[in-house]
């Protein structure tokens, strides 16, 4: 047996002397917080029970090994926050158990071809490098194998597509100390490590670990960082929304750096009309989502308005509600403000296309008419989107990475095989589930879980799935140290080709 195998205690199994009391909880408080989250699983929940797993054999179990004095909120928080993400809801979490750290290492990390990538940002140029060139990759932490810690640092998205659990995991190796805490293992400071090279060489180092000022930068390829937590004012300043927007080579681009609503941020749609103006004699189009973490699905409409034909109708979306039939007023106004309807409040042109899809479609689940509502369907109807604009029947490509989540990944379905488009980079981080909030009393931990099952055109769900690409592109290294972003100079290179 291995010796990180044998090691139980450590500094990070959290007594409730060195928290203080309103931060630990008795196992009576455990069992009522455990049954609100039962009900709301079993209630309200869309996708618990979808793949199998039975989430109260390990409440119960989790229970039976509770002592009767007081545990930390963050053992309880962990807990919860593993078995939530079992279910495979990739917008539940539970938040508010974490402890702050003090340690971290001073090496960045990026994914690379299935490896992790040792890297160091170079603040003067604003590009990485790697952190020893002869000896790239990271072979081990505390003589722990790299590929048996990384599907333990993201316990609550254990499920999410693999691409997208990969970086987000690479990523934050370098918050070393939630990472030990999370597996109980004490860490050591400095910090055994070990490199290796292609060939499979190996070389131990040891790394001294810093507080948080001098941590490394965390890597990241967001070529557009202008688009990265914008305030929702900006989107309303022209001069500023300008920069999403280029027109090189007969090439038209659109970068989407979130799924701005409508109503708040007009004047960004008031642009994008006026660059699609400009646009229309272009060769191609070419809309950027990667990274762009969601929002609302009025980019979608908006722009389904010029990629659509005005004679056609297509059936891009379907979804189920959790609840009682017929659905509360409620729940029909958070389902229509994403664009879904049920099959009695279309028109009959949309019922007949509503009838031929189901003709064929074959949804992967076969939810209980007990506990879910009928399909609510998203449609784009050319007669009814298309108004007052033109349509451009020339090549489309939706650029996408494991970072387009929620709206951005709905955005990214819904247009996968439609006529002209075509789906440019790498699997997304496929989620849509209408989600709702709740608070535990005792424990004062806040949680988040979907009441929609929502399905792709293939029958797929979204969740855990995302949608593949027609034409994979991944980052190359140069991407990765920011010096060029290939995956947008490499699908120029093919529309030219074309």
């Amino acid at each position: 047996m291995k010796i990180y195998l044998v090691i139980i205690l450590s500094i990070f199994t959290l007594s409730c002397k060195a928290q203080s009391e309103a931060e630990c909880l008795s196992k009576a408080q455990i069992e009522k917080d455990l049954a609100i989250v039962d009900d709301i699983l079993q209630n309200k929940s869309s996708y618990q029970g979808l793949n199998g797993y039975d989430y109260r054999v390990d409440f119960e179990n989790y229970l039976n090994t509770v002592p009767d004095k007081k545990i930390t909120q963050f053992d309880f928080g962990l807990f919860l926050s593993k078995t939530i993400g079992k279910i495979g809801d990739r917008h539940s979490f539970i938040k508010d158990y974490d402890i702050r750290d003090s340690l971290y290492l001073t090496l960045a990390f990026a994914p690379f071809k299935g490896k992790v990538l040792v890297v160091d940002f170079q603040r003067d140029i604003k590009e990485y490098k790697f952190w020893n060139s002869e000896f790239p990759y990271l072979q081990s932490i505390n003589n722990i194998p790299i590929q048996e810690i990384l599907p333990k640092i993201h316990i609550g998205e254990i499920l999410a597509p693999k691409d997208a659990y990969a970086t987000n995991a690479v990523r934050d190796l370098r918050d070393i100390e939630t990472i030990f805490r999370t597996l109980k293992i004490e860490l050591p400071n400095p910090l055994p490590i070990t490199l290796s090279d292609d060939k499979g060489n190996k070389k131990e180092i040891s790394v001294k670990l810093v507080d948080g000022k001098n941590r490394a930068t965390l890597w990241d390829d967001r070529f557009f960082k202008n688009t990265y937590r914008v305030k929702e004012e900006k989107y309303n300043d022209k001069d500023f929304i300008k920069r999403f927007f280029s027109l090189n080579n007969n090439v038209s681009y659109i970068q989407i750096g979130e799924m701005i609503e409508k109503e708040s941020c007009p004047t960004f749609f008031e642009y994008l009309s006026e660059f699609m103006t400009k646009a229309e004699k272009s060769d191609a189009i070419i809309v950027d989502v990667r990274d762009n973490s969601g929002g609302t699905r009025d980019l979608i409409q908006e722009l389904a308005g010029y990629f659509i034909h005005p004679d056609s109708i297509y059936v891009v979306n379907a979804t189920k509600q959790r609840g009682k039939f017929p659905l509360d007023k409620e729940l029909k106004e958070r389902l229509q403000s994403r664009y879904l309807l049920s099959r009695n409040d279309l028109d009959i042109k949309e019922q007949n296309a509503v009838d031929k899809f189901m003709n064929s479609f074959e949804p992967m689940y076969d939810l209980s008419k007990e506990k879910f509502s009928e399909f609510h369907y998203y449609i784009l109807n050319g007669q009814k989107i298309t108004k007052g604009k033109f349509h451009y029947n020339k090549p489309i490509y939706i650029l996408a990475n494991e970072r387009s989540f929620s709206a951005a990944s709905v955005l990214v379905s819904v247009f996968k095989d439609l006529p002209n488009i075509k789906i440019v980079g790498v699997n997304t981080d496929g989620s849509s589930g209408n989600s709702e909030r709740f608070e535990l009393p005792n424990s004062e931990l806040r949680g988040k879980i979907s009441t929609m099952v929502s399905f792709q055109k293939n029958g797929k769900i979204l969740d855990g799935i995302g949608t593949e690409p027609d034409i994979k592109i991944e980052r190359s290294l140069d991407q990765i140290f920011l010096k060029e972003d290939y995956q947008l100079n490499r699908l120029l290179e093919i529309i030219k080709a074309e």
